[in-house]
């Protein structure tokens, strides 16, 4: 089912919603293409989007979901998800190593900066990061197997909790209230079934 547009703004406008999930859910309304990196320089931040719009097209939106900004915001706050790959540098290091080894791949084969290229060739690049067959002396550092899969994982998440992505897929999850408070084992609340 989808929801018809503006249903994310019109639940965050009613009582369905606890101000704490209120609060997150407008945070992520707001982040706009005025972003200030904190972590990346401006260029490879721009790189960061024009990488990020190619594996997330949004010709539909007037104006797209940003997701750079989230993963500048979290390499910025030194924040991780707690484990990464073995043979995988720190997400900083990995983040920097990757997104210049993304340049260097788009230089040897276009000759070239990936910001400059058309977007059939920057499709080409991600294709052959995807596939492990980029070129760049960046990949003898950092596995480009896994540091695809790793910003794919992240841009993803990233998407898919925008409310308005939310609200495309048809997850009106946000509305919480009111909230669960029976979280125990066996534990139900008063408006769930009871086992029959």
């Amino acid at each position: 089912m989808k929801y018809p547009q503006g249903t994310v703004r019109a639940l965050l406008d009613s009582e369905h919603v606890t101000p704490a999930t209120k609060a997150a859910l407008e945070a992520r309304l707001t982040i706009s293409t005025n972003y200030v990196p904190q972590f990346f320089d401006a260029d490879t931040y721009q790189l960061l989007r024009a990488v990020a719009a190619r594996l997330f097209p949004q010709p539909e939106r007037e104006a797209p979901i940003e997701l750079a900004p989230n993963v500048d915001k979290r390499l910025a706050e030194g924040r991780a998800d707690g484990w990464r790959y073995d043979v995988m540098p720190p997400d900083r290091e990995a983040y920097r190593l990757g997104l210049g080894g993304i340049n260097q791949a788009a230089q040897a084969q276009f000759q070239q900066p990936f910001m400059e290229l058309n977007e059939t060739a920057q499709d080409t690049v991600l294709g052959q990061l995807a596939a492990e067959k980029a070129s760049g002396e960046n990949w003898a550092q950092v596995s480009q197997k896994y540091f695809f899969e790793e910003m794919l994982a992240e841009l993803t998440e990233s998407y898919y909790a925008h409310p308005l992505a939310q609200e495309e897929i048809g997850y009106v999850g946000m509305a919480d209230q009111p909230g669960w408070t029976r979280i125990g084992l066996n534990e139900r609340e008063d408006r769930e079934p009871a086992e029959s």
